[in-house]
């Protein structure tokens, strides 16, 4: 059944549930397959050349009729060229991180675009508010992938935020059930976005060794790496320890980078090599124990946010005499 709120009004959609535009996962395919769900898409465009996103941009109107969006981290060294191809091909919403918003947030309202971004605590929130942004995610430190230098949770982050802008918030990391989705609405949130529960999806381009390492996944699997260039959180391996023991030993970022090297996550996440590669994931990998279809995904989602909405109704309030 439809929900109205401010998210689902900006983004023209029917559940105020977003997939997130991960790396090397979020291609056409599940955007679409996300948005056709009543949800929004997201094609993660942080791993695709210029010409690759053109390609999904294409195959997800293709695929849907209905809203999705692209998500592009700033620091992509071919920034310019991903922005020209987004407003060439008309793409209705666009999620932006790590960066400065005032940099890109004029020119793709400009171009009828409307603008999230993806912040890590309040100063940024605050930030993205002035620059005009339409929305903001408010991203706390369970998430997988990059996360902010603060550690700053989800629980903490997004009333935070809610009492410093009054632009919409979404909320995303720790999130994968209707109950947690009703826990960030509590807080002050009008949507969430999900990242690690779509990886599990038959859409996703994660490597099926990525998918399976996930469901093998327990509590305690996920770790935090990498503070001293760009704080990610990762799924223990090899590579994972190496990272976190060189850390421990004092190790520079500059030897942090060497052993980072190029090409490590297409190599864990797309290539499926388990213990070379790196494995961004959140810590909500937990909890995940199938590969689902993400219209099956979405659906469970919003009944069990439905079921606990009303399971919350029934909670017995003694009144004061």
């Amino acid at each position: 059944m439809p929900f109205t709120n401010r998210i689902t009004k900006l983004f023209k959609i029917e559940l105020p549930i977003i997939q997130a535009g991960m790396v090397w996962v979020s291609g056409w395919e599940l955007a679409s397959a996300v948005s056709n769900a009543g949800g929004l898409g997201i094609i993660g465009a942080g791993s695709m050349y210029p010409d690759v996103l053109r390609i999904h941009i294409q195959k997800t109107k293709a695929a849907t009729s209905k809203p999705f969006a692209v998500n592009l981290p700033m620091l992509y060294p071919d920034l310019l060229a991903h922005i020209n191809i987004i407003i060439e091909e008309k793409v209705p919403i666009v999620f932006m991180s790590a960066g400065n918003p005032k940099t890109w947030t004029s020119t793709l309202k400009a171009a009828g675009c409307v603008v999230v971004h993806v912040v890590s605590s309040t100063l940024f929130a605050q930030k993205a508010a002035d620059a005009g942004c339409d929305a903001i995610v408010a991203e706390g430190f369970e998430a997988g992938g990059h996360n902010g230098r603060d550690e700053t949770t989800t629980m903490v982050l997004v009333p935070l935020i809610k009492k410093t802008v009054s632009i919409p918030v979404i909320a995303a990391g720790g999130i994968a059930t209707g109950h947690q989705m009703l826990a960030a609405f509590a807080l002050g949130a009008e949507g969430v976005q999900i990242g690690s529960r779509f990886v599990c999806t038959n859409e996703s381009s994660a490597h099926i060794n990525f998918k399976n390492a996930i469901l093998y996944s327990k509590e305690g699997d996920t770790q935090l790496g990498l503070r001293s260039l760009a704080p990610v959180r990762l799924l223990k391996n090899d590579f994972a320890k190496a990272i976190l023991a060189l850390e421990k030993e004092g190790a520079s970022s500059a030897t942090l980078s060497e052993q980072l090297g190029k090409g490590r996550a297409k190599k864990g996440m797309f290539e499926g090599d388990m213990q070379e590669g790196e494995l961004e994931i959140g810590q909500v990998s937990a909890l995940m124990d199938q590969i689902q279809p993400a219209k099956e995904i979405v659906q469970e989602i919003w009944n069990d946010f439905t079921a606990a909405v009303n399971q919350l109704k029934k909670m017995p309030i003694q009144k004061e005499v």
